[in-house]
């Protein structure tokens, strides 16, 4: 049997949506040939939240590991995907429950979950709001031994949350996440992962080409 790869990365590019006030993508070119250069040589300035991201510890604690420390197990292996669309509040346990019985699959069937809740910057506008993980869903999750949670919006956490209970119940679980993912085309299912952060050194944010390995 075949195997297909699929893209489920969001496109960078200026215009990308960046969360409000964060620092957007930009480039530019600081030679060109057409300009008389030898080669073309391109620049980027962004957040590294910006498009498809882990988050490190960093992002919510001084002192936690930084984006050269985030380990890529977490970021390989198998996945579940699971639709959450209909979603209008905290997701509790058995709202996933639900969409796993639709889907014929057992939440125990990988250790990464990755949710579409349709709030996605997938349609280039940034979403009012989105559902979340309740806090007592995420901390069943972590004792499931899931090691990683995604999700299509911009955030493991609510829009206006200043505490970001998910993030530090993650973290403090030695789980991680990925943010911005586009599961738009993404059936419900096991799938492979793979979502491995760049090497970037001590930053609070990594970013990330996350594909789906899934039987043609």
């Amino acid at each position: 049997m075949g195997r297909r790869l699929i893209d489920i990365s969001i496109a960078v590019r200026p215009g990308t949506p960046e969360w409000p006030g964060d620092t957007a993508f930009t480039c530019g070119w600081p030679a060109t040939i057409a300009g008389g250069a030898s080669v073309n040589v391109s620049s980027i300035t962004s957040s590294p939240h910006v498009g498809t991201h882990a988050d490190a510890p960093l992002h919510v604690k001084d002192g936690w590991p930084g984006s050269h420390e985030l380990p890529l197990e977490v970021f390989f292996g198998p996945a579940l995907v699971l639709d959450v669309s209909d979603a209008r509040e905290d997701i509790s346990l058995e709202r996933l429950a639900m969409a796993c019985d639709a889907a014929d699959i057992a939440l125990q069937d990988a250790p990464r979950l990755l949710l579409r809740t349709g709030r996605t910057i997938a349609d280039g506008t940034f979403p009012a709001d989105w559902p979340v993980l309740a806090e007592s869903t995420a901390r069943a999750l972590l004792g499931y031994g899931v090691k990683l949670i995604g999700v299509d919006a911009p955030s493991v956490d609510a829009r206006e949350s200043k505490t970001l209970p998910v993030h530090h119940m993650l973290f403090s679980g030695n789980a991680f996440n990925l943010e911005n993912l586009d599961l738009r085309r993404v059936k419900s299912g096991v799938y492979e992962l793979i979502a491995f952060p760049q090497r970037i050194m001590s930053l609070d944010a990594s970013p990330v080409r996350a594909v789906l390995v899934a039987d043609a």
